[in-house]
């Protein structure tokens, strides 16, 4: 395209060449290339341009000399050399210049003055640049001078040297959280957000995922440079898939995130259709939920109720949501006394003491850690003297002196046992070393050793009447019986209603299951999440059997192994503030089926295991071991039928004989009616 010599076409690589020295036109080592090369370019136009066009080479003489002259207030590498080939070619263009005079001699004072401070430069980073560049020197130590070398270009003052040379380092070491945090915090200081800011934070995010001071500035960068919420609402929702290193770092991003919201709904004029009070209670909701379970009883938890709680009454104006706030909390850290400090400072500040005196009487009771317990009752009485009348003080001192009184009584213990402590240490040494064992049995005395041997005397009586009670009783029998009739009539209609059409059968690998559900989502709220899939036929809600609540556990159908696929792939979504874990069914590998009841199976197992487990305790063990092999085969394939027979008996599978049953018709007794359980035991045994 520039060969041809077209306005626009030359136009177009002048930018790339601009910009080309933007970014790596100040790199010490390397950037002389780009300049040469622009050189060369502008150079071979002027060789296309018509020589009666006096003008239009006097212009493009002036546009070499111009980037001649700035080349040479950079420090680079050759610098001696560049300002040869600058006389040289101003030779050629005029004939003031003397062959042998010096390098300096005929070029203009300004050039010289700023070859020179270019000179000094080079000369104060060459051995800057040596030891970036040295190859054998170890990864750890390389950043190291990377930083020394960062801090010298810092402090020259010089933002385009420093940033240029922070790009370099990032080249070098990517995924260096500390460089990265580094370069960042240069630019914030210097640029004060822009594009250019807000295009480094993107980068070292996704280098960096697992920094969340990275994500708290990217979002403090974002506000500054006045991005929409759309996109810090993006943002935002990527650091909750991201995995830090502390609990801490999670619970500062959600803030970040309150911060944010609160200040563009207070004081900015504009406000996006989109901005409410509900995203701020949203995320403190959320916030609560995520940090819960690891910040229980901490004061991080205490802090953020306590800010959800100031901005219920700032911005939600609602001092019913901002008192349930604290009853929350209440109930998750009750033992914290910052937590009733917290309550008790809001309902003073709005001038109701009935309910801080309220909330005084439910705790000054409390024990707390520390001297927190004292404290509590401390502040009460002061309380009194501020805002409550002489009945009040006087039934506060009523309450808070004996409770003063214990407290103290405890402390004058705790400093007794200490001081003991102290003063026998080798007692309580020769206490820890103690192992249990044969000695402890010999220091307890005979009505300790009498108790504890009436104790194993139970236990092992416990033992037998536990042994003994394996016997089957009818009744059990028959519950046994009848669960299993009752769930073989249930699958044998199941069956018929798949086979007649009344009900649809789907594959077991066209099954999902989601678990961590809000127990307030219903069939719909799933079917709503996965309709971008499709190829939902049912949804199954697991339910508690006693309370009948919902245990966020759930099975959905599918009607194709794509669909279900696609379901799978929306596994770590967000439904009604859960993360949904999207996995595929393997019913094989569970324990129960899809409708959440035993199978079949397992109410053989259970039978067998009671029944015959405790009737065929025979003597011989191997009768026992042989009668085992053909039912655990038969239970393998899954076509094991079960017949109670009689008052006190056991489980008989339907391929064995009936009681009195012989090939040989002469030696069956009697009138040909079964056999009792003792007899066909020895039957058993002699076969």
């Amino acid at each position: 395209m520039v060969c041809d010599c077209s306005s626009a076409d030359i136009s177009k690589a002048r930018n790339l060449f601009e910009s080309a020295l933007t970014a790596a036109g100040l790199h010490v080592a390397e950037g002389i290339k780009l300049w040469e090369a622009y050189r060369e370019f502008e150079q071979a136009i002027f060789q296309t341009i018509d020589p009666s066009d006096i003008q239009a080479k006097e212009k493009q003489i002036q546009r070499i000399r111009t980037l001649f002259h700035r080349q040479l207030s950079v420090p680079l590498v050759n610098m001696r050399s560049t300002l040869q080939a600058y006389r040289a070619w101003e030779m050629e263009q005029r004939n003031d210049l003397a062959v042998e005079s010096s390098d300096l001699d005929g070029v203009a004072s300004h050039i010289v003055s700023a070859y020179q401070r270019a000179l000094e430069g080079y000369n104060a980073r060459v051995h800057l640049e040596e030891q970036i560049l040295r190859q054998d020197m170890p990864e750890s130590e390389k950043l190291q001078q990377y930083m020394i070398y960062l801090k010298f270009e810092r402090s020259s003052g010089d933002p385009a040297r420093a940033q240029v040379l922070y790009e370099r380092a990032i080249a070098d070491f990517p995924i260096s959280s500390d460089l990265w945090l580094d370069y960042t915090r240069y630019l914030d200081k210097t640029f004060k957000g822009g594009n250019i800011v807000r295009e480094v934070y993107c980068r070292a995010t996704k280098n960096c995922p697992w920094v969340g001071e990275l994500w708290v500035r990217y979002l403090l960068c974002l506000e500054r440079g006045h991005a929409s919420e759309k996109e810090l609402a993006t943002v935002f929702g990527k650091t909750l898939q991201c995995t830090f290193s502390t609990i801490d770092e999670y619970l500062d991003l959600f803030l970040t995130r309150v911060d944010g919201l609160r200040r563009r709904l207070s004081f900015t004029a504009e406000v996006e259709d989109v901005l409410n009070y509900s995203l701020i209670r949203e995320t403190f909701q959320n916030a609560s939920d995520y940090l819960l379970q690891h910040l229980k009883n901490t004061n991080g938890l205490v802090h953020l109720h306590g800010y959800w709680a100031r901005l219920e009454l700032s911005l939600g104006t609602d001092l019913v949501s901002a008192r349930g706030v604290w009853e929350g909390l209440l109930r998750i850290c009750g033992s914290m006394l910052e937590a009733w400090q917290g309550y008790i400072a809001m309902e003073i500040e709005l001038g109701h003491i009935n309910e801080a005196r309220s909330l005084y009487k439910r705790c000054y009771s409390k024990r707390f850690p520390g001297t927190g317990s004292e404290d509590i009752c401390h502040s009460w009485l002061r309380f009194e003297r501020q805002f409550g009348t002489l009945e009040d003080f006087d039934h506060a001192v009523q309450k808070v002196t004996p409770r003063l009184e214990e407290l103290q009584l405890f402390r004058l213990q705790q400093e007794s046992k200490s001081i003991v402590e102290r003063e026998n240490p080798l007692k309580k040494n020769a206490r820890e070393k103690r192992k249990p064992g044969s000695d402890l049995i010999q220091e307890q005395s005979p009505a300790k050793r009498q108790k504890d041997a009436a104790q194993t005397s139970k236990k092992l009586y416990g033992k037998d009447k536990a042994q003994d009670s394996n016997l089957v009783e009818p009744n059990k029998v028959k519950e046994i019986n009848a669960k299993v009739e009752n769930e073989n009539s249930k699958n044998e209609q199941q069956m018929k209603d798949a086979m007649t059409g009344k009900t649809k059968v789907y594959k077991d690998q066209c099954t999902a299951f989601i678990s961590n559900i809000n127990l307030k989502a219903n069939c719909e709220d799933l079917h709503n999440f996965f309709s971008d899939v499709g190829g939902v036929h049912d949804i199954r809600i697991l339910h508690d059997k006693f309370t009948g609540k919902s245990r966020g556990l759930a099975y959905v159908d599918f009607s194709d192994d794509a669909h279900l696929a696609a379901a799978v792939a929306k596994s770590k979504q967000m439904l009604l503030g859960k993360r949904l874990s999207i996995a595929r069914s393997n019913p094989r590998k569970s324990r129960k089926d899809l409708s959440g009841h035993d199978s079949q199976m397992e109410h053989v197992d259970a039978a067998d295991h009671h029944i015959g487990g405790s009737a065929l305790n025979a003597p011989v063990e191997t009768s026992k071991e042989a009668s085992r092999a053909p039912q655990s085969a038969n239970r393998r394939r899954g076509n094991v039928n079960i017949e109670i027979m009689g008052k006190n008996t056991f489980a008989v599978p339907r391929n064995v004989k009936p009681l009195g049953w012989s090939a040989n018709k002469q030696e069956t007794e009697g009138d040909g009616k079964p056999k009792s359980n003792d007899e066909f035991r020895k039957m058993f045994i002699k076969n």
